[in-house]
Formats: C-alpha cells, sequence, structure tokens
C-alpha cells in the first residue's frame, strides 16, 4: 500500500510540476479523485520527492553590496541578480545594471573615458538615450588591432556618444606597439596628445577587466609573441586597458607597459567615478587584484561574483 502511494505521489508530482498538468488532469490522467491529488502532492513534499526552491533577487543584496564596500574601501557597488552563474548570462545583467546607472548619474559637463571589448559593446549596446549638455566621449585606450578578430572598439565608442548626443573621440592607435620608442614618438603628435589627455582629464572612466587565459581577447589581437603570453600567463592575473597586473594589482611588466597606449592606471584612481564592469568565475582573480590596486571606487558586479569576492578577501 505504501509504495502504491509512492508511485501515486511521484507521478502526480512529475505531472503537475514537470509537465504543468491542472489538478484536475492529474485525477483524469491517474483516476484518482481531486481531493486524492492534493493527498498526494502534499505527500510529495512531506517526503522529500518534491524540493521548491524561491529565489529571491532582492535577498541579501544590500547586505553584499555594504560588505563589498567596507572589505575593499569602495563608493559604491551595485549587485546585479543573475538567475544563471554562467558567464554569458552574468554579463548580459551587470552590464544592463551599469547601464541604467549611467543613466542616472551621467551629467552636464562630463568627460566619459570608455575602454572596449566584449562586455563594453554589450553595455553600450543597452545605454539609454540622455540628451545632456556638454557631454564628451573618449577612447581609454589605443583601438586598432593586427588582426580579424572583433574589438567592437570603435562600435563601442560610437554608441557611447549616439547615447549621449555627443561626437566620439577615437584613439586610432594600436594599444601596444612592438617598440617603446616608436610609441613615444607617435604620442608627440598634438592630435594624439589631445586625446590621451582628455582621456586624463575625464571624470567617469567606464571599464572591465581581462584575463591571461588562452581565449582573452587581447592574446588573440596579434600584440605578443608566444614568449610575451607565456610571461604575462606566469606573471599576471588580469589587465584594464591592456596593462597587466599582479594578483597585488602592481604592474608586472613594465618594457610592456611602456609600449602600451591610452591611461595609466594610477590615473583611474584619481577619477571622480571609476567604474569597474566585471563578472563570472573566470575574471573572479582579476577582478579582485584590480580592487587590492585600487582602480576602481565603483564596481558593478552579480551576486555569485560578488559572494566569492567576499570569500577571497576574507581568506
Amino acid at each position: 500500500m505504501d509504495n502504491d502511494k509512492e508511485r501515486l505521489s511521484i507521478a502526480a508530482a512529475r505531472l503537475y510540476y514537470q509537465s504543468d498538468y491542472s489538478q484536475q488532469e492529474i485525477c483524469k490522467s491517474l483516476g484518482v479523485s481531486r481531493p486524492t491529488v492534493s493527498r498526494l502532492l502534499q505527500y510529495a513534499k512531506e517526503q522529500g520527492y518534491v524540493r521548491i526552491e524561491i529565489i529571491d533577487p532582492l535577498e541579501n543584496m544590500n547586505d553584499i553590496s555594504q560588505q563589498l564596500k567596507e572589505l575593499y574601501g569602495l563608493e559604491k557597488v551595485l549587485v546585479a541578480f543573475s538567475p544563471l552563474n554562467e558567464y554569458e548570462e552574468i554579463t548580459k545583467h551587470i552590464t544592463r545594471t551599469a547601464a541604467d546607472y549611467l543613466d542616472e548619474t551621467v551629467k552636464e559637463g562630463d568627460i566619459i573615458g570608455v575602454s572596449w571589448g566584449k562586455t563594453m559593446h554589450m553595455l553600450a549596446s543597452q545605454l539609454n538615450q540622455k540628451r545632456v549638455q556638454g557631454v564628451e566621449v573618449v577612447q581609454l585606450k589605443g583601438g586598432v588591432s593586427h588582426s580579424q578578430t572583433q574589438t567592437y572598439a570603435a562600435e563601442t565608442v560610437n554608441l557611447f556618444a549616439k547615447a549621449y548626443y555627443t561626437v566620439a573621440r577615437y584613439l586610432p592607435l594600436p594599444v601596444i606597439f612592438d617598440k617603446k620608442e616608436v610609441k613615444q614618438m607617435v604620442e608627440e603628435d598634438r592630435h594624439i596628445q589631445r586625446i590621451i589627455e582628455m582621456g586624463k582629464q575625464a571624470n567617469f572612466a567606464i571599464f572591465t577587466v581581462g584575463t591571461v587565459q588562452n581565449d582573452a581577447l587581447l592574446f588573440n589581437l596579434g600584440y605578443f609573441s608566444d614568449q610575451e603570453k607565456a610571461e604575462l600567463q606566469q606573471s599576471a592575473v588580469g589587465d584594464i586597458c591592456s596593462r597587466f597586473f599582479d594578483k597585488g594589482g602592481k604592474i608586472c611588466n613594465k618594457e610592456l607597459n611602456d609600449r602600451t597606449v591610452g591611461i595609466e592606471l594610477e590615473d583611474l584612481r584619481e577619477k571622480e567615478k571609476s567604474i569597474l564592469v566585471a563578472g563570472g568565475e573566470r575574471k573572479i582573480k582579476s577582478i579582485h587584484a584590480a580592487l587590492i590596486g585600487k582602480y576602481a571606487n565603483t564596481l558593478i558586479v552579480d551576486q555569485y561574483t560578488a559572494r566569492a569576492l567576499l570569500e577571497m578577501k576574507r581568506k
């Protein structure tokens, strides 16, 4: 008798929770009365055959934000809810949150410095249009690559400029030169100097972090030899604006840094709003190191990554 009840309760639960049958439909399918169906479903829950989990996207978000602010000394933390702990899903939600934050925050006369990459392009594609006077948008690092791999550099800065009814200011150079001397010579051009200086003067800086994994975007753009790549994978945990840093947040390859075109990491510390938008398990170490280096005062992250950062910081 008990075995029959168990089989019936499991069958009723499968129909109700997995197949979306109504209780009346289950009555007809199993040949039992409506009160019996209700008792079978209740029995299935009591016996643990059915487990119901409610996910509240606001649960503990404020607590997590406050803890991250205190542990890393941040001015603001926004924790976006992602229903799945998957990189693509997380990126979709943190960029949406970042776009909404910018819509609330950008004001007249702001200079917005923008990095590039897949995360930044997704953010830019979700921006709300906002007509504000005197806003400038400038690339924070060179946007020309040596490969056919898509960087979304021009598209990203264009979308930002379109959102704020302004003109994009490009940095039309490779982000990394083969030789420091060539980079220094190019930067002597007054037009290039003006764009780089605008990046330094920007009161907003918006960027993500890269990794040193084999599939990292920067590794697929033709800038590095195999030896340079191997050395970076040994010493670095990530990059911001193509400037690589170690687990302590310090520049880990001065020679490479001297060949890199764009904003210096220490300049990010001086911004009114230095906004890091990043999430996902693959980026936890690089986010942590970037925050240790004090390169961001504002963090936009998902709840999974936020919890992992709290655990890492407390170790």
